[in-house]
């Protein structure tokens, strides 16, 4: 069992970076695949971008490629979403989640039915 802990949320004016981290603050992300998920305002909560446990494949959404990039670093036992080139839509309430995941899964099993949630960091972007 793992518990996410998200940081690094802020303020920033639209076309700005912000870098997202996502720390185990009970047990370790060996063997989890990790994914990052977003609600914005009035929205249904969305699927951002996801890493295998050991970070040799990535996924995204459509709305975020190429300009997002989910990386972990299993040493320190944390994961990492870089945003770059925000927009005001990217502005949500950002999560991080967990599950395991140690093997060879479908494309489509990193997108969903995650089992361990941060409580999230909220990201604004100003226009």
């Amino acid at each position: 069992q793992v518990q996410p802990v998200e940081s690094g949320g802020g303020l920033v004016q639209a076309g700005g970076s912000l870098r997202l981290s996502c720390a185990a603050s009970e047990g370790t992300f060996n063997g989890y695949a990790l994914g990052w998920f977003r609600r914005g305002s009035g929205k249904e909560r969305q699927f951002v971008a996801a890493a295998t446990w050991d970070g040799s494949s990535t996924y995204y959404a459509d709305s975020v490629k190429g300009r997002f990039t989910i990386s972990r670093d299993n040493a320190k036992n944390t994961a990492y979403l870089q945003m770059n080139s925000l927009k005001p839509e990217d502005a949500a309430v950002y999560y991080c989640a967990a599950k395991y995941a140690r093997g060879d899964y479908a494309d489509s099993f990193y997108y969903t039915n995650y089992n361990y949630w941060g409580k999230g960091t909220q990201v604004t972007v100003s226009s």
